[in-house]
């Protein structure tokens, strides 16, 4: 490797045969036997199919992970994002020694400290102070090592009251605050972490976040981020790799690499989607929910110079639908929730059977870029008897640029059309 090269994935792939623990049966290990024999290598590992979760494929092995090729520099944080099943915390567990791949060499340089599950390392029996010992033990630390960060660690995690108390008696926000803690202080030249900081509260991931920069930028020690948060990697990742299925899709910067990630999500949605029975309820079923401009179809682009119609049908079985009204909130591609929307005057009157409820937003309102939907059914304008989180993703795309200006895209998702005068 590369003198500023501290980890490095060669041809890295993991197969695992689906419903069954081990290699499967009697018939399959004798396979493998003779073909190692016979000097052909494991014959099973050329009939694996892709990590596609939603379908169900012919054959019994999957490749989990296949073909992952990088590189991380010294300093470095790089981000690993993908949809759930794309095979990052596969990825994360044989970078960290709990598994081995079935093809390829992972290389490193130094001790490399996981959180890849609440209480990862964490004996239940023993009290937080034991396990701080114990986790430095097991990253290859001193007695003294440890003694001499022990204090910092318990005033870090916030869980000094409880530091003599069994683990076991702890909630999982407090025992990943603990194990962070750990990971953190005792300076391994590698930091790997999972989706695990999600459990902490917006407290403890705010100062987690900002001790992985510290650590990374002031340390120059190489962290591996897995997270949904696309904003705590866009703010902490230098870097970003995406995986599809089980092989990478995208390396670059962690801004293309995030954008990259949400235009795969959004784009895969069209702009009308049709329920079969998945909201059928006792108080009514939700038929379908669409998004275009005003004086064009669905199936076609939605530009922001134009009006833009939500549609919502939804067929309500009680007579008493005066009280229920219809509510939006709107996110960003981030995930932030920029807006709540309803109709304030309450004119819209829902009715017993079938409802299209639609909702104008102007031209030239937001932004181009990618959003997503909620809706909300709430009763007696206080109550949400339903609620359903980004039910709908769309992008919104400029149509209207002129040749000669400004082409980028402006800052910020709302578009304001204020009065301007020269007195």
């Amino acid at each position: 490797m590369k003198e500023d090269i501290i980890l490095k994935a060669e041809n890295v792939s993991k197969q695992y045969r689906l419903g069954l623990v081990g290699t499967g049966t009697i018939s399959h290990d004798l396979n493998r036997w003779w073909s190692k024999l016979l000097g052909k290598g494991d014959p099973y590992l050329r009939v694996g199919e892709s990590n596609d979760r939603s379908t169900k494929g012919k054959s019994d092995y999957v490749w989990a992970l296949q073909d992952i090729n990088f590189e991380v520099k010294k300093g470095e944080v790089l981000g690993i994002i993908g949809k759930n099943g794309a095979g990052k915390s596969t990825l994360l567990k044989i970078l960290s020694k709990v598994t081995g791949p079935t093809t390829g060499e992972i290389k490193t340089k130094g001790r490399i400290a996981s959180l890849l599950e609440v209480g990862t390392g964490f004996h239940g029996e023993m009290t937080g102070r034991e396990n701080v010992f114990l986790n430095g033990a097991i990253l290859g630390m001193t007695k003294r090592e440890i003694r001499s960060k022990i204090d910092e660690i318990i005033e870090f995690s916030g869980c000094e009251r409880y530091i003599d108390t069994p683990v076991k008696r702890y909630s999982s926000g407090m025992t990943v605050r603990l194990a962070f803690a750990v990971a953190a202080f005792l300076e391994p030249e590698i930091l790997v972490i999972d989706e695990v900081l999600a459990v902490g509260d917006a407290e403890f991931q705010k100062k987690a976040i900002g001790k992985m920069q510290d650590i990374s930028r002031g340390g120059g020690r190489t962290v591996l981020f897995v997270s949904h948060n696309m904003a705590s990697v866009k703010s902490l990742c230098t870097r970003g790799i995406v995986l599809e299925n089980g092989k990478v899709a995208f390396e670059g910067s962690s801004e293309d690499a995030v954008a990259r990630y949400l235009s795969s999500d959004m784009n895969s949605n069209e702009n009308l989607k049709v329920f079969k029975d998945e909201y059928d309820k006792p108080l009514f079923t939700l038929q379908s929910i669409g998004i275009k401009n005003t004086n064009r179809s669905f199936s076609e682009p939605i530009v922001e110079d134009d009006e833009i119609e939500i549609s919502l049908d939804v067929f309500f079985k009680t007579e008493d639908t005066g009280k229920y009204n219809v509510t939006y909130h709107l996110h960003n591609e981030l995930g932030d929730t920029m807006f709540s929307f309803f109709d304030r005057n309450y004119e819209m009157k829902i009715k017993k059977g079938e409802n299209k409820i639609t909702c104008i937003i102007p031209k030239d309102f937001l932004q181009s870029g990618s959003y997503s939907l909620s809706l909300f059914i709430v009763q007696d304008k206080r109550t949400a008897t339903f609620v359903e989180k980004n039910i709908f993703y769309f992008s919104i795309i400029n149509g209207s640029k002129e040749i000669g200006v400004y082409s980028g895209r402006e800052p910020g998702y709302i578009k304001p059309s204020f009065k301007w005068n020269n007195i």
